[in-house]
């Protein structure tokens, strides 16, 4: 029986899912893209002052090893023989900085979160240092001077932390984003572990020429990098080494994409213009440009999008960034305590149908595109003796859609050509509610595919399409089609650009909350009476779970 199933099944891929808020590992068939196996870890985020996120790179690390293991644990209870897995993809957290000894294999610190904000007064001393008529940065990165990426988190590191100078100064310290220290320790750590990343998660450094496809000597200057920490930079999809331990030992790592790139892959974005939205810890919107850069005008990055071979062009992306979407809904739950699972959001906001005037600006991490402004802070408003937790879940929902439809607009401006509907991917995707919002502020049609795993589908592909595997073709006529679900517009169009305008308003009120000097320092401020710097827009006092608010702002 088990022979035959085997047969059936044809070669399987696996891939690491390595996100923010969780780990996971999943198993497709290379021939229909149906996911056989799967194992999911959640990872603590550690906030230790205002404004810092750290991660444990050893934690995550584990977490991988466990994922996979339990996934081939639950494969065996199928009767499914793991010796048929031929490949496995890595889809990682961007931007997150981990600086670890290449003796030792210890990591010489926490892993930097790209949320955090420590850096934002080393930001604003760089930016100083850039000519106002030639950012040499920008036009070589597509990227604009923020907190968001690595080569600042490694400044800071650099800067502040003595284990990490002292290994850089006896040439003991490697630097790389998550998927290079995932790789490095996968393919054996101290024993010859391969130090590479790829094309997508380079881009995101602020160190990588995304014109040459190189490390480039002036930007590693400029931000005082020395050159000798970084990983080798390989294309998104060819074997760059072998599982060296754990049930799947001598497995080759054959595909690596940043997961928002991966995301693009796995909604089968491959022609220029299409476009994909990913509602995770953040959201992500990117849209294809092909084999061109496009540089925004409207506050979006350009970004390397994928390059599927050592030998295959490289293809470029617009994307729009949002610092806080699912993780709104992890804070209503953590901090407040209004919900104790996530999922109990829909219900909550199906109860009201309605914020009721209740706006929720989540800028715990300052605002990403299309303002880039590190100064704003989350506030809620328009609150009156009415608004209850229902008003606030569903305020947190539509959030999530405002912040889409900025990016959209932008993006749009960019472009010149509308999107005429939205695809869309990601564990809120299930939430029916959000969807129908979504559609309703974008006032286009929301296509959510059945596949809900596409991160973890992208880096299969590339793991399985690599040269050396070859067990998973990216030929159009071969790639399975996939069922999707659609959200039509249900309000009319005044009505939501109604909506649209007030949250404006409430954006504009979020900002110049803070200044550099106290989220680098983490001292808290007058202002900061709540984690995260959350604050609380109304005319009254209101209660809030076991929390209050003393000062009316």
């Amino acid at each position: 029986m088990a022979a035959v199933k085997k047969e059936i099944l044809g070669p399987l891929v696996g891939a690491v899912d390595q996100g923010t808020s969780s780990t996971r590992f999943l198993v497709f068939n290379s021939k229909t893209a149906e996911i056989l196996g799967h194992h999911q870890v959640e990872i603590k985020q550690l906030f230790p002052r205002e404004g810092w996120v750290e991660q444990n790179p050893k934690e995550i690390l584990l977490s991988v090893y466990e994922c996979i293991e339990k996934t081939c644990e639950k494969l065996g209870r199928l009767d499914i023989d793991i010796s048929n897995i031929k490949a496995i993809g890595v889809s990682n957290q961007r931007e997150t900085t981990v600086v670890w000894d290449k003796l030792s294999g210890e990591p010489l610190y926490n892993a930097v979160v790209w949320l955090d904000l420590r850096t934002q007064s080393t930001v604003e001393n760089l930016s100083k240092k850039i000519p106002g008529n030639s950012n040499f940065v920008k036009s070589k990165t597509g990227l604009p001077l923020s907190t968001y990426f690595s080569a600042v988190k490694l400044r800071w590191l650099l800067d502040n932390v003595r284990t990490v100078q002292k290994a850089v100064e006896e040439d003991r310290a490697l630097f790389g984003t998550i998927d290079s220290w995932l790789i490095w320790s996968l393919t054996g750590g101290t024993n010859k572990g391969v130090h590479c990343t790829d094309v997508t998660n380079a881009s995101r450094t602020m160190l990588f020429n995304i014109h040459s496809l190189e490390w480039d000597k002036e930007l590693c200057e400029f931000f005082e990098i020395p050159m000798k920490i970084l990983p080798h930079v390989r294309s998104s999809s060819e074997i760059y080494g072998l599982m060296k331990a754990g049930a799947l030992e001598g497995v080759p790592i054959s595909g690596c994409l940043g997961d928002q790139s991966a995301a693009l892959v796995g909604q089968m974005c491959f022609q220029d213009g299409q476009a994909k939205n990913t509602y995770g810890t953040g959201c992500f919107l990117l849209c294809n440009t092909g084999r061109k850069c496009v540089f925004s005008e409207c506050g979006l990055l350009t970004t390397v999008a994928y390059k599927l071979g050592r030998d295959k062009p490289v293809y470029y992306a617009l994307e729009g960034s949002v610092a806080i979407a699912g993780a709104v809904i992890r804070w209503l739950r953590d901090n407040l305590g209004i919900i104790q699972t996530s999922e109990e959001i829909e219900t909550l906001a199906k109860q009201v149908g309605t914020s009721y005037g209740c706006y929720f600006v989540p800028a715990f991490s300052g605002l990403y595109a299309p303002y880039w402004e590190p100064s704003a802070r989350g506030i809620i408003c328009g609150l009156t003796q009415f608004t209850n937790k229902c008003h606030i879940a569903f305020a947190a929902l539509e959030a999530v859609c405002f912040q889409t439809r900025e990016i959209l607009d932008a993006m749009n401006r960019d472009r010149g050509i509308p999107l005429s509907h939205l695809q869309v991917d990601g564990g809120m995707t299930n939430n029916k509610i959000l969807m129908q919002l979504q559609a309703d502020i974008l006032y286009i049609p929301v296509v959510k595919s059945s596949m809900p795993e596409t991160t973890a589908l992208g880096a299969a592909m590339a793991a399985g399409a690599a040269e050396g595997v070859d067990v998973w073709s990216l030929q159009p006529e071969d790639l399975s089609a996939v069922a999707m679900e659609r959200f039509e517009p249900q309000i009319n169009a005044e009505e939501s650009e109604s909506r649209y305008s007030t949250w404006k308003k409430a954006v504009m009120k979020s900002m110049g909350w803070v200044t550099a000097q106290s989220s680098e320092s983490g001292d808290p401020s007058i202002f900061c009476s709540l984690p995260l710097g959350f604050f609380i827009v109304s005319s009254m006092v209101m209660l809030i779970g076991a929390r209050y608010i003393s000062d009316i702002l």
